[in-house]
């Protein structure tokens, strides 16, 4: 598995950490709001990025009245649901990775100074919108996390229930598929008793930059920082890691 996948492995990992920071509950309820407002509704039924968001926000434990009255804010029954908005920032992190960040606002100015601030003194470079866009594809991601054994067997299985692709690690198992069949092959997985660890739609690059391991540091640092922002919703990046790199990441964690 390359340094790339093995990085979005570690985070998974380390984003229990997330909740002592007190805003994840914040993030995962504008994440809900803006699904809500934006994409068809709020019958997660009918909505799959609703369902996804309320999927997500149930797993990180998020108490049921946040999430109802996230959903009822994004159907226009509260009076903040008009002034968020979605936000996606690009640039360059050290070494020349493409970066991009996925930002939930209601105030564009504080976003866009954090955001610019925090690639500045990272030794990075904010882009004009599309600098790096065209690099990556909008893939449906499901991880697992299963018996060495069995793991094979498994991304056969989700080839079978409409997957586009799996990578195996070990007992690590990645499985990508078209953002509109995230949901129904991961209901096919959870039939088949398959135990899941993440399942959400990403920014998939196109390309890889390999970094060496002084760049990947600081890259890494530079993520955690971004994803750190109040407004941040998700970060994405195509930087390839070494391997000593990922390993002083993870004993950081």
């Amino acid at each position: 598995m390359s340094g790339h996948s093995k990085w979005k492995t570690i985070k998974h990992k380390k984003g229990a950490a997330d909740a002592k920071r007190g805003l994840l509950f914040t993030k995962l309820s504008r994440d809900i709001v803006l699904a809500a407002k934006q994409s068809g509704g709020a019958d997660p039924d009918m909505n799959y990025q609703l369902r996804l968001a309320i999927d997500k926000a149930k797993s990180s434990n998020m108490p049921s009245d946040n999430i109802d009255r996230a959903v009822k804010r994004g159907a226009g029954e509260g009076g903040d649901a008009e002034q968020l908005e979605e936000i996606l920032y690009e640039g360059y992190g050290p070494g020349g990775a493409a970066i991009m960040l996925q930002a939930i606002t209601d105030n564009r100015n504080r976003t866009a100074s954090n955001v610019r601030a925090t690639f500045s003194k990272s030794g990075a470079n904010l882009g004009d919108a599309g600098c790096v866009a065209w690099n990556f594809d909008s893939k449906g991601i499901i991880t697992l996390e299963v018996d060495e054994a069995k793991a094979e067997e498994i991304a056969l299985s989700a080839i079978d229930a409409g997957a586009e692709d799996v990578k195996l690690d070990q007992n690590f198992v990645e499985v990508f598929t078209a953002p509109e069949d995230l949901i129904r092959v991961r209901q096919s997985l959870e039939a088949a008793e398959v135990p899941i660890s993440t399942a959400e739609l990403s920014m998939v690059p196109k390309t890889t930059v390999e970094l060496d391991e002084k760049q990947a540091e600081q890259t890494l640092r530079l993520l955690d920082l971004l994803e750190d922002l109040e407004d941040a919703q998700k970060v994405y990046t195509n930087a390839d890691f070494p391997d000593a790199a990922l390993e002083k990441y993870r004993s950081e964690a």
